[in-house]
């Protein structure tokens, strides 16, 4: 592209760069690029539109739906007088009167005698036949080719075992048993026997010779010896020493007794006093409590009997001869007024026209 021929892209915005400021005329700037312009949207005279559209629908569906649910809730309340007046009592007099009688005679007369003739000539004898042909020759095949042979091969086994093979098993253990009391009871009891002599003879007789004749006389001397000057260093000196503080120790004894009985005194004394004391101060106590309590109570019975109770009997009288009228009379007229015309009002208008614009509203969209 020559120079001279080149032009920038016209737009509807202005460039975000401008040309940098001392730019050489010879070197032109770099055009901006351009952004897309956002245009109006064509659907928007068509949305203008719709709120006209919208409320021309919902008045013809509310002209439409309105007569057809009020034409459907008449039809269902004549529906549910036919059934609860009509269809309901029919239905209980066929039962009672016409299915119920007509399935016992059907009970006694087709069913039981039908299960009478299939167990008596089909099942009965089915079962014998199927016991005569089928299980008691089963019986007697198995009785005859199994059990039989079975009977003879265990009676030649038995007697195989006890003629060939039991005796030979006796023999065998006796020959054991007289090898083992010959060759080898026997000399271990020999042997036991000699080692018993030798241990008696060349060990235990020479302890107890060594025990009885070179043991014992020193041992009994210096139980002598002991038992002596146990009686002489020990035992006599003791009661020696016990029959000289004898006297000593009654009279330290004597003292002590008195010293604690004198103690045991003065402590009941000082015991006794305080008790006294205490006693006297509690009954003290206890009095003005019981007389301060009596003296509370005449007051309260004063204030109850001359203020209290005239007030309570007079305000019950008020209360009896003029709110208790007017209430009962208020809710007697409530009863009488209010509460049947809330009632049908509630049952006869507020209901239908409740579900009736429910639906209104769920055809025409306005509430899910």
């Amino acid at each position: 592209m020559a120079r001279s021929g080149y032009r920038a892209p016209v737009t509807d915005r202005p460039t975000l760069r401008p040309p940098l400021p001392g730019s050489p005329a010879g070197h032109p700037t770099p055009p901006a690029v351009p952004r897309p312009v956002r245009r109006p949207s064509v659907a928007a005279p068509a949305s203008a539109e719709l709120p006209l559209v919208a409320a021309v629908a919902r008045g013809l569906a509310l002209v439409v739906v309105l007569p057809v649910r009020l034409l459907w809730e008449l039809f269902a309340a004549a529906g549910r007088l036919v059934n609860r007046y009509l269809l309901g009592p029919t239905g209980r007099f066929l039962r009672d009167w016409l299915l119920t009688p007509l399935a016992w005679v059907l009970h006694r007369l087709l069913w039981l005698p039908l299960v009478w003739v299939a167990r008596t000539l089909i099942w009965l004898p089915l079962v014998w036949a199927a016991r005569t042909l089928i299980w008691l020759p089963l019986v007697w095949s198995a009785r005859t080719l199994i059990w039989r042979p079975l009977v003879w091969l265990g009676l030649g086994v038995a007697w195989v075992t006890r003629t060939l093979v039991w005796p030979s098993l006796v023999w065998l253990g006796q020959a054991l048993a007289w090898v083992a009391r010959t060759l080898v009871w026997s000399p271990l009891r020999w042997l036991g026997r000699g080692v018993a002599w030798v241990a008696r003879t060349l060990v235990w007789s020479p302890l107890v010779w060594l025990a009885r004749v070179v043991l014992r006389p020193p041992l009994v001397l210096l139980g002598r010896a002991l038992v002596w000057l146990v009686d002489n260093l020990v035992v006599r000196p003791l009661r020696w020493l016990a029959s000289v503080l004898a006297p000593a120790g009654r009279l330290l004894w004597h003292g002590l007794g008195v010293l604690a009985g004198a103690l045991a005194v003065a402590l009941i004394g000082v015991a006794r006093g305080v008790w006294w004391v205490l006693a006297g101060f509690g009954r003290l106590v206890v009095a003005a409590v019981v007389g301060a309590w009596r003296v509370a109570g005449w007051l309260l019975r004063q204030v109850y009997r001359l203020l209290l109770r005239p007030l309570g009997r007079g305000l019950r009288w008020a209360w009896t001869a003029t709110v208790v009228p007017i209430a009962r009379g208020v809710r007697a007229a409530w009863r009488a007024t209010v509460s049947p015309m809330a009632h049908w009002t509630r049952r006869s208008v507020l209901d239908p026209a409740r579900v009736a614009s429910r639906e209104v509203l769920t055809a025409l969209g306005l509430r899910r």
